[in-house]
Protein backbone atom coordinates (compact mmCIF):
# COMPACT_ATOMS: atom_id res chain seq x y z
CA UNK A 1 0.00 0.00 0.00
CA UNK A 2 1.16 3.47 -0.85
CA UNK A 3 0.93 6.86 1.37
CA UNK A 4 0.24 9.76 -0.40
CA UNK A 5 2.00 12.74 1.20
CA UNK A 6 0.71 16.37 0.90
CA UNK A 7 2.77 19.41 2.64
CA UNK A 8 0.99 22.86 3.84
CA UNK A 9 3.30 25.56 2.80
CA UNK A 10 1.67 28.92 3.38
CA UNK A 11 3.71 31.41 5.92
CA UNK A 12 6.48 30.94 7.82
CA UNK A 13 4.71 27.86 8.82
CA UNK A 14 2.03 26.02 10.83
CA UNK A 15 2.74 26.39 14.32
CA UNK A 16 1.34 30.07 15.32
CA UNK A 17 4.11 31.43 16.46
CA UNK A 18 6.26 30.60 14.39
CA UNK A 19 6.93 34.05 13.23
CA UNK A 20 8.88 34.46 16.09
CA UNK A 21 11.37 32.43 15.03
CA UNK A 22 11.70 31.97 11.54
CA UNK A 23 14.81 32.42 10.07
CA UNK A 24 14.16 35.07 7.62
CA UNK A 25 13.02 38.25 7.70
CA UNK A 26 8.87 38.00 7.58
CA UNK A 27 8.28 39.97 4.73
CA UNK A 28 10.93 37.15 2.68
CA UNK A 29 8.94 34.21 3.98
CA UNK A 30 5.53 35.67 2.25
CA UNK A 31 7.17 36.69 -0.73
CA UNK A 32 7.53 35.33 -4.49
CA UNK A 33 10.55 33.53 -4.17
CA UNK A 34 10.41 31.61 -1.36
CA UNK A 35 7.09 30.18 -2.31
CA UNK A 36 9.02 29.15 -5.70
CA UNK A 37 11.56 27.46 -3.61
CA UNK A 38 9.01 25.74 -1.06
CA UNK A 39 7.03 24.31 -3.57
CA UNK A 40 10.11 23.55 -6.21
CA UNK A 41 11.58 21.43 -2.99
CA UNK A 42 8.20 19.82 -1.82
CA UNK A 43 8.24 18.57 -5.90
CA UNK A 44 11.29 17.76 -6.36
CA UNK A 45 10.97 15.23 -2.90
CA UNK A 46 7.97 13.28 -4.45
CA UNK A 47 4.99 15.17 -2.86
CA UNK A 48 1.95 14.46 -4.25
CA UNK A 49 0.09 18.34 -3.71
CA UNK A 50 0.92 21.09 -1.74
CA UNK A 51 -2.05 23.42 0.09
CA UNK A 52 -1.75 26.94 0.80
CA UNK A 53 -3.88 28.50 3.77
CA UNK A 54 -5.84 32.00 3.65
CA UNK A 55 -6.71 34.69 5.71
CA UNK A 56 -8.17 37.61 5.59
CA UNK A 57 -6.63 39.50 8.46
CA UNK A 58 -2.41 40.45 8.83
CA UNK A 59 -0.27 37.73 10.01
CA UNK A 60 0.42 37.88 13.71
CA UNK A 61 3.81 39.88 13.06
CA UNK A 62 1.55 42.87 11.21
CA UNK A 63 2.90 42.17 8.02
CA UNK A 64 0.40 43.00 5.34
CA UNK A 65 -0.20 42.74 1.67
CA UNK A 66 -0.22 39.06 1.37
CA UNK A 67 -1.66 38.08 -2.04
CA UNK A 68 -4.68 35.02 -1.99
CA UNK A 69 -4.21 31.70 -1.99
CA UNK A 70 -5.49 31.48 -5.32
CA UNK A 71 -3.29 33.66 -6.70
CA UNK A 72 -0.31 32.16 -4.82
CA UNK A 73 -1.07 28.46 -6.63
CA UNK A 74 -1.61 29.83 -9.90
CA UNK A 75 1.92 31.89 -9.98
CA UNK A 76 4.04 28.43 -9.10
CA UNK A 77 1.39 26.70 -11.52
CA UNK A 78 4.01 27.29 -14.53
CA UNK A 79 6.76 26.13 -12.34
CA UNK A 80 6.02 23.16 -11.53
CA UNK A 81 5.16 19.80 -13.69
CA UNK A 82 4.05 17.11 -11.22
CA UNK A 83 2.72 18.50 -7.73
CA UNK A 84 -0.73 19.44 -7.35
CA UNK A 85 -1.88 22.58 -6.09
CA UNK A 86 -4.45 23.36 -3.76
CA UNK A 87 -5.11 26.90 -2.39
CA UNK A 88 -8.15 27.34 0.14
CA UNK A 89 -11.17 29.53 -0.71
CA UNK A 90 -13.52 29.92 1.64
CA UNK A 91 -17.40 29.66 0.57
CA UNK A 92 -18.18 32.42 3.45
CA UNK A 93 -16.15 34.86 1.71
CA UNK A 94 -15.78 34.32 -1.70
CA UNK A 95 -18.61 34.64 -3.74
CA UNK A 96 -19.19 31.05 -5.53
CA UNK A 97 -19.19 31.74 -9.13
CA UNK A 98 -15.78 33.30 -8.74
CA UNK A 99 -14.21 30.97 -7.08
CA UNK A 100 -15.50 27.66 -9.02
CA UNK A 101 -14.07 30.38 -12.13
CA UNK A 102 -10.73 30.71 -10.17
CA UNK A 103 -10.24 27.22 -9.71
CA UNK A 104 -11.28 26.22 -13.15
CA UNK A 105 -8.48 28.30 -14.42
CA UNK A 106 -6.02 27.48 -12.27
CA UNK A 107 -6.61 23.75 -13.45
CA UNK A 108 -6.14 24.94 -16.60
CA UNK A 109 -2.77 26.68 -15.61
CA UNK A 110 -1.52 24.10 -14.09
CA UNK A 111 -2.50 21.24 -16.94
CA UNK A 112 -4.69 19.46 -14.79
CA UNK A 113 -3.09 19.40 -10.76
CA UNK A 114 -5.59 21.73 -9.13
CA UNK A 115 -7.79 21.60 -5.99
CA UNK A 116 -9.77 23.30 -4.32
CA UNK A 117 -9.30 23.19 0.25
CA UNK A 118 -12.54 24.03 1.37
CA UNK A 119 -12.53 26.72 4.26
CA UNK A 120 -14.71 25.46 6.96
CA UNK A 121 -15.35 27.49 10.21
CA UNK A 122 -15.79 31.00 11.44
CA UNK A 123 -13.48 33.24 9.30
CA UNK A 124 -11.99 36.27 11.39
CA UNK A 125 -12.34 39.72 10.01
CA UNK A 126 -15.00 38.46 7.74
CA UNK A 127 -18.02 41.20 8.75
CA UNK A 128 -15.20 43.98 8.28
CA UNK A 129 -13.95 42.62 4.88
CA UNK A 130 -17.33 41.62 3.12
CA UNK A 131 -19.44 44.45 5.26
CA UNK A 132 -22.59 42.11 5.36
CA UNK A 133 -23.53 39.21 7.57
CA UNK A 134 -21.56 35.77 7.72
CA UNK A 135 -23.28 32.74 8.38
CA UNK A 136 -22.47 31.02 11.56
CA UNK A 137 -22.65 27.43 13.09
CA UNK A 138 -24.77 25.05 11.38
CA UNK A 139 -25.99 28.09 8.71
CA UNK A 140 -22.24 28.35 7.96
CA UNK A 141 -21.81 24.14 7.06
CA UNK A 142 -25.07 24.75 4.85
CA UNK A 143 -23.96 27.42 2.98
CA UNK A 144 -20.15 25.67 2.67
CA UNK A 145 -22.01 22.47 1.27
CA UNK A 146 -23.69 24.70 -0.98
CA UNK A 147 -20.78 26.58 -2.61
CA UNK A 148 -19.32 22.78 -3.08
CA UNK A 149 -22.19 21.96 -4.89
CA UNK A 150 -22.71 24.37 -7.16
CA UNK A 151 -18.62 24.64 -7.96
CA UNK A 152 -19.32 21.20 -8.96
CA UNK A 153 -22.22 22.06 -11.27
CA UNK A 154 -20.31 24.99 -12.62
CA UNK A 155 -17.29 22.78 -13.70
CA UNK A 156 -19.91 20.61 -15.85
CA UNK A 157 -21.92 23.49 -17.01
CA UNK A 158 -19.43 23.47 -20.01
CA UNK A 159 -19.09 19.77 -21.71
CA UNK A 160 -15.79 18.49 -22.60
CA UNK A 161 -16.01 19.07 -25.95
CA UNK A 162 -18.14 22.12 -26.11
CA UNK A 163 -14.72 24.31 -27.53
CA UNK A 164 -14.91 23.82 -31.39
CA UNK A 165 -13.18 26.45 -32.64
CA UNK A 166 -14.54 26.21 -36.16
CA UNK A 167 -12.20 28.71 -38.04
CA UNK A 168 -14.15 28.52 -41.15
CA UNK A 169 -17.34 29.62 -38.99
CA UNK A 170 -15.84 31.62 -36.96
CA UNK A 171 -17.56 29.51 -34.16
CA UNK A 172 -15.75 29.17 -31.03
CA UNK A 173 -18.11 26.90 -28.87
CA UNK A 174 -21.20 24.85 -29.66
CA UNK A 175 -23.62 27.01 -27.37
CA UNK A 176 -25.80 23.56 -27.38
CA UNK A 177 -22.85 22.17 -25.23
CA UNK A 178 -22.96 24.71 -22.42
CA UNK A 179 -24.96 24.61 -19.89
CA UNK A 180 -27.31 27.17 -16.95
CA UNK A 181 -26.98 25.80 -13.56
CA UNK A 182 -29.66 27.75 -12.21
CA UNK A 183 -29.05 27.27 -8.36
CA UNK A 184 -30.42 28.53 -5.63
CA UNK A 185 -29.05 28.52 -1.94
CA UNK A 186 -31.06 28.23 1.48
CA UNK A 187 -30.72 30.99 3.56
CA UNK A 188 -33.53 33.53 4.72
CA UNK A 189 -31.46 36.71 4.97
CA UNK A 190 -31.71 39.43 2.83
CA UNK A 191 -29.38 38.87 -0.48
CA UNK A 192 -25.80 40.30 0.18
CA UNK A 193 -25.62 44.08 -0.84
CA UNK A 194 -25.67 47.72 0.48
CA UNK A 195 -29.81 46.56 1.81
CA UNK A 196 -28.17 43.51 3.84
CA UNK A 197 -25.49 45.53 5.61
CA UNK A 198 -27.51 46.44 8.80
CA UNK A 199 -28.07 42.82 9.30
CA UNK A 200 -26.37 41.14 12.58
CA UNK A 201 -24.02 38.76 11.97
CA UNK A 202 -25.22 34.70 11.99
CA UNK A 203 -27.86 35.52 9.06
CA UNK A 204 -27.72 33.41 6.10
CA UNK A 205 -27.93 35.73 2.94
CA UNK A 206 -29.31 33.18 0.09
CA UNK A 207 -27.34 33.74 -3.53
CA UNK A 208 -28.41 32.29 -6.70
CA UNK A 209 -26.26 31.04 -9.70
CA UNK A 210 -27.23 30.54 -13.41
CA UNK A 211 -24.25 29.89 -15.15
CA UNK A 212 -22.45 28.64 -17.26
CA UNK A 213 -19.06 29.25 -15.78
CA UNK A 214 -16.86 31.65 -18.03
CA UNK A 215 -14.22 29.36 -18.46
CA UNK A 216 -14.05 25.55 -20.19
CA UNK A 217 -13.97 22.39 -18.35
CA UNK A 218 -10.85 21.67 -17.33
CA UNK A 219 -7.82 18.96 -17.87
CA UNK A 220 -9.36 17.21 -14.60
CA UNK A 221 -13.50 17.52 -15.56
CA UNK A 222 -13.48 18.70 -11.63
CA UNK A 223 -10.70 19.64 -9.56
CA UNK A 224 -9.79 17.41 -6.37
CA UNK A 225 -12.27 19.09 -4.11
CA UNK A 226 -10.03 18.42 -0.06
CA UNK A 227 -12.04 19.65 2.83
CA UNK A 228 -12.12 18.88 6.55
CA UNK A 229 -14.50 15.62 7.61
CA UNK A 230 -17.67 16.90 9.54
CA UNK A 231 -17.19 20.46 8.05
CA UNK A 232 -18.69 19.68 4.18
CA UNK A 233 -20.64 16.81 3.40
CA UNK A 234 -18.65 13.75 2.51
CA UNK A 235 -20.11 13.10 -0.83
CA UNK A 236 -19.44 16.65 -1.99
CA UNK A 237 -15.28 15.58 -1.42
CA UNK A 238 -12.61 13.85 -2.88
CA UNK A 239 -10.08 13.96 -0.16
CA UNK A 240 -11.27 14.21 3.51
CA UNK A 241 -8.93 16.04 6.32
CA UNK A 242 -9.02 14.48 9.57
CA UNK A 243 -7.27 15.79 12.52
CA UNK A 244 -7.08 11.74 13.88
CA UNK A 245 -7.07 8.62 13.21
CA UNK A 246 -10.18 7.85 15.13
CA UNK A 247 -12.03 9.47 12.78
CA UNK A 248 -10.97 7.99 9.50
CA UNK A 249 -13.93 5.21 9.95
CA UNK A 250 -16.56 8.48 9.93
CA UNK A 251 -14.43 10.19 6.73
CA UNK A 252 -15.04 6.96 4.79
CA UNK A 253 -18.60 6.27 6.08
CA UNK A 254 -19.87 10.01 5.07
CA UNK A 255 -19.16 9.23 1.56
CA UNK A 256 -15.08 10.67 0.60
CA UNK A 257 -13.11 8.30 -1.89
CA UNK A 258 -9.99 9.27 -0.04
CA UNK A 259 -8.89 9.99 3.65
CA UNK A 260 -6.03 12.25 4.75
CA UNK A 261 -4.51 12.67 8.17
CA UNK A 262 -3.19 15.91 9.36
CA UNK A 263 -0.05 15.87 11.17
CA UNK A 264 1.32 18.40 12.77
CA UNK A 265 5.46 17.85 12.75
CA UNK A 266 8.28 19.33 14.97
CA UNK A 267 11.79 17.70 14.46
CA UNK A 268 15.35 17.87 15.75
CA UNK A 269 17.60 19.86 13.54
CA UNK A 270 20.34 22.32 13.49
CA UNK A 271 18.42 24.43 15.44
CA UNK A 272 17.82 22.59 18.33
CA UNK A 273 15.55 19.29 19.48
CA UNK A 274 12.09 19.22 18.61
CA UNK A 275 11.25 19.22 21.93
CA UNK A 276 13.20 22.22 22.66
CA UNK A 277 12.25 24.06 19.80
CA UNK A 278 8.37 23.10 20.29
CA UNK A 279 8.95 24.06 24.24
CA UNK A 280 9.66 27.62 23.01
CA UNK A 281 6.82 28.14 19.89
CA UNK A 282 4.15 26.50 22.82
CA UNK A 283 5.46 29.66 25.17
CA UNK A 284 4.49 31.91 22.78
CA UNK A 285 1.57 31.14 21.89
CA UNK A 286 0.06 27.58 22.35
CA UNK A 287 -0.67 25.09 19.27
CA UNK A 288 -3.76 23.22 19.39
CA UNK A 289 -2.67 20.24 17.14
CA UNK A 290 -5.09 16.81 17.86
CA UNK A 291 -2.12 14.66 16.18
CA UNK A 292 1.68 15.74 16.02
CA UNK A 293 4.67 14.31 16.22
CA UNK A 294 7.91 15.57 18.05
CA UNK A 295 11.24 14.57 17.73
CA UNK A 296 13.71 12.65 15.03
CA UNK A 297 13.02 12.28 11.35
CA UNK A 298 13.51 8.45 11.84
CA UNK A 299 10.54 8.38 14.15
CA UNK A 300 8.31 10.37 11.89
CA UNK A 301 9.31 7.68 9.30
CA UNK A 302 8.21 5.01 11.15
CA UNK A 303 5.19 6.68 12.28
CA UNK A 304 3.95 7.10 8.40
CA UNK A 305 5.15 3.79 7.29
CA UNK A 306 3.01 2.49 9.72
CA UNK A 307 -0.47 4.68 8.58
CA UNK A 308 -0.14 2.99 5.51
CA UNK A 309 -3.58 1.03 5.22
CA UNK A 310 -5.05 3.33 7.67
CA UNK A 311 -5.17 6.53 5.79
CA UNK A 312 -4.98 7.14 2.15
CA UNK A 313 -2.22 10.03 3.13
CA UNK A 314 -0.95 12.49 5.49
CA UNK A 315 -0.33 16.25 4.79
CA UNK A 316 2.25 17.11 7.24
CA UNK A 317 1.73 20.80 8.80
CA UNK A 318 5.73 21.62 9.59
CA UNK A 319 6.08 24.06 12.54
CA UNK A 320 8.06 26.26 10.99
CA UNK A 321 8.66 25.74 7.67
CA UNK A 322 11.97 26.84 6.49
CA UNK A 323 13.46 24.59 10.06
CA UNK A 324 11.33 21.52 9.30
CA UNK A 325 11.00 21.40 5.46
CA UNK A 326 14.62 20.50 4.82
CA UNK A 327 14.92 17.99 7.42
CA UNK A 328 11.89 16.33 5.92
CA UNK A 329 12.66 16.69 2.11
CA UNK A 330 16.62 15.43 3.25
CA UNK A 331 15.64 12.89 5.48
CA UNK A 332 12.07 11.22 5.69
CA UNK A 333 11.06 11.50 2.01
CA UNK A 334 13.88 9.65 0.55
CA UNK A 335 13.58 6.93 3.27
CA UNK A 336 9.56 6.66 2.44
CA UNK A 337 10.67 6.27 -1.23
CA UNK A 338 13.56 3.58 -0.25
CA UNK A 339 10.62 1.78 1.17
CA UNK A 340 8.15 2.08 -1.54
CA UNK A 341 5.55 3.44 0.45
CA UNK A 342 4.74 6.65 -1.60
CA UNK A 343 3.89 6.62 -5.30
CA UNK A 344 5.85 9.21 -8.09
CA UNK A 345 4.62 11.63 -9.51
CA UNK A 346 4.80 11.73 -13.28
CA UNK A 347 5.31 14.73 -15.47
CA UNK A 348 1.99 15.18 -17.27
CA UNK A 349 0.07 13.10 -14.79
CA UNK A 350 -3.04 14.98 -13.40
CA UNK A 351 -3.46 15.35 -9.86
CA UNK A 352 -6.81 13.09 -10.00
CA UNK A 353 -4.37 10.40 -11.52
CA UNK A 354 -1.55 10.53 -9.12
CA UNK A 355 -4.23 10.18 -6.67
CA UNK A 356 -5.62 7.16 -8.06
CA UNK A 357 -9.27 9.27 -8.97
CA UNK A 358 -11.05 9.14 -11.87
CA UNK A 359 -12.01 12.04 -14.10
CA UNK A 360 -15.93 12.55 -13.44
CA UNK A 361 -17.93 12.31 -16.78
CA UNK A 362 -19.63 15.60 -17.31
CA UNK A 363 -23.07 15.24 -15.45
CA UNK A 364 -25.42 17.24 -18.42
CA UNK A 365 -23.40 14.91 -21.14
CA UNK A 366 -23.99 11.76 -19.19
CA UNK A 367 -28.25 12.89 -19.20
CA UNK A 368 -28.32 13.63 -22.71
CA UNK A 369 -26.80 10.20 -23.17
CA UNK A 370 -29.57 8.17 -21.54
CA UNK A 371 -32.23 10.65 -22.97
Amino acid sequence: MTLHLALEVDGPGAHPAAWTVDPRPTADALGARRLRDVVAAAENAGVTFVTFDDALVPSPDGVAGRLDAVTRAAYVAPLTSRTGLVPLAHPAVVEPFHLASQVAALDHASLGRAGWLVGSGPVPGARRALDRPVADGQDLRDETDDVARVARDLWDSWEDDAVVRDTATGRYVDRDRLHYVDFASGGDGLPAGPSARATPDGVRAPFTVKGPLIVPRGPQGRPVVVGRHAAVDGGLLDVALVGDVADVAAARAAGSPLVVLDLAVTLDGAHGTAAERRAVLDARTPWDAPTAWTGDAAGLVEVLLGLRGVVDGVRLLPAVLDVDLPVVVRDVLPALRVARATPTTRPGATLRDTLGLPRPVNRYAAAAATA
